[in-house]
């Protein structure tokens, strides 16, 4: 047989190929591993992302105690202290007028007189048919008084006795009828002379000599319009929410546009006592002298009130607050970093801020402008708040 011994590997060959084969498996294990890592990092790194991109970035404030007092301006009419529209009693034409538009008048002051020629002679007649009625009287009393004295004597029948004590009944009641007929057309006679009701100054003047009067008080048809601005009444329509601070006695001041950078003082007088269920409000009075007449009824004023606040009450931005149909509700941001809804009770609405009465806590961190989607322990991260950069144009 042929020897073999010769064609065996050497030792020292076996062990470099099996030190080869070794570094090669280590390498490719390391391989193995790095890929492995390498994917794992990069899914972990990408599940970082994706929940940092889940986690929205928010702003906060805190809430604010309530002011001691709040400024409200709201704008109010301005009335005259009285006035009144003059219509004619009694029908006939205008002889003449005797106070124009501007004219001051006293009360009882003629301001023109109507000529109603029928009235008087309806007068006329009335005072002629009281004295005929005056006349039949004491020819009646006469008769009754004769008749009474003959029955006395038993001359007549008691029936004819009470026939003529009842003929003198019935001449007394007409006597009676005339005069109240007679002081009925006075009184008509009386109002052909217009007079002002009060003190005042004529503000409208609607008719002129010959004009037809007719008497009544139907639309367009009163004469004169008279006004007493001694005193102005200011009248203000005070919003719901401040309605149970707008009580008798309280402080206004008033900004005339003829008063520039000038406020004049003046109080509530009196309230109407209810909301109208219309617009919500309040209608208040206030009361302001004007002795020379400088303000004109009719002007647009502003009345600014000083209304005082509950120290108690906390005072949040309105982009706050999240309206909901279990009511409105403010986003916390917790400890945790997880938003904690809160349910609030408004109190007054100051525009630009709230009032909130109770559900929150003085040192409570609320989102500014919270997303409609939010929800109790959704994640957030807090952010400063960006100040606001004027437009350099």
């Amino acid at each position: 047989m042929p020897d073999l011994s010769r064609y065996a590997p050497d030792p020292a060959l076996r062990r470099r190929i099996r030190r080869f084969s070794f570094t090669g498996l280590l390498v490719a294990v390391l391989l193995a591993a790095w890929g492995i890592h390498t994917r794992v990092a990069a899914h972990a790194a990408l599940a970082r992302r994706a929940a940092a991109a889940n986690v929205i970035d928010v702003t906060v404030v805190r809430p604010s105690h309530g002011r001691t007092g709040e400024d409200i301006v709201l704008p109010g009419t301005v009335s005259a202290y009285a006035q009144a529209a003059v219509f004619a009693r009694t029908s006939g034409y205008l002889r003449a007028w005797t106070a124009d538009i501007g004219a001051r008048v006293r009360r009882g002051q003629r301001l023109a007189t109507i000529a109603a020629p029928e009235v008087d002679q309806q007068l006329s007649q009335a005072v002629a048919d009281l004295a005929n009625a005056r006349a039949n009287e004491r020819i009646a009393n006469i008769t009754n008084a004769r008749w009474q004295k003959l029955l006395a004597a038993n001359s007549v029948s008691q029936q004819d006795a009470d026939t003529k004590a009842a003929a003198a009944a019935q001449a007394k009641a007409a006597v009676d009828s005339a005069a109240a007929n007679v002081a009925r057309l006075r009184e008509l006679v009386s109002y052909e002379r217009v007079v002002a009701p009060f003190d005042g100054i004529v503000t409208a003047r609607n008719t002129d000599v010959g004009a037809l009067i007719n008497a009544g008080q139907a639309p367009g048809s009163e004469l004169f319009d008279v006004a007493d601005t001694h005193a102005l009444r200011i009248y203000v329509d005070v919003p719901e929410a401040y309605a149970g601070d707008a009580r008798v006695g309280t402080r206004a001041r008033l900004a005339f546009a003829e008063f520039p950078g000038r406020t004049l003082a003046a109080r509530v007088e009196r309230t109407a006592g209810a909301l109208d269920p219309v617009t919500r409000t309040l209608r208040v009075e206030l009361l302001l002298p004007n002795p020379k007449g400088r303000i004109l009824p009719g002007t647009y004023v502003e009345a600014h009130f000083e209304l005082s606040a509950d120290r108690n009450a906390l005072e949040l931005p309105s982009n706050t607050v999240l309206f909901r149909s279990a009511g409105p509700e403010v986003a916390t941001v917790g400890r945790d970093g997880r938003i904690a809804l809160r349910r609030i009770v408004e109190g007054r609405d100051f525009g630009t801020r709230i009032e909130v009465l109770s559900g929150l806590e003085s040192d409570a961190r609320v989102i500014v402008n919270p997303p409609d989607s939010s929800y109790d322990g959704e994640p957030v991260r807090v952010v400063p708040l960006r100040p606001v950069v004027p437009d350099a144009h």
